[in-house]
């Protein structure tokens, strides 16, 4: 359910961009680090959402998998301190 939430918010999103970018011809001078160029507005955009998408994306990748990562190796330390305490229960009582 959360997903179909995810990717219809995603979709009018986009719709708006497209709606948004087709209004747009304008021409603007983008001068950054190594060179520079004009673009079209609508173009610049499009680029520019796609590029934040993936690198959002990538970042989300990278945390979720040093979690999982996290939690394996937590889960392999608790298994063994319950096999640890069910020996010790196992074992008779001293008087």
């Amino acid at each position: 359910m959360k997903i179909i939430i995810g990717l219809i918010i995603l979709a009018i999103l986009f719709a708006v961009g497209l709606t948004l970018g087709a209004q747009n011809d304008q021409l603007v001078h983008v001068n950054y680090l190594l060179a520079q160029g004009d673009y079209r507005l609508s173009s610049l955009l499009a680029i520019l959402f796609v590029a934040g998408f993936v690198i959002g994306w990538l970042v989300f990748g990278f945390v979720l998998l040093r979690l999982r990562m996290n939690n394996s190796g937590l889960r392999k330390k608790v298994d063994r301190q319950h096999r640890e305490l069910e020996e010790l229960r196992a074992l008779p009582l001293k008087d």
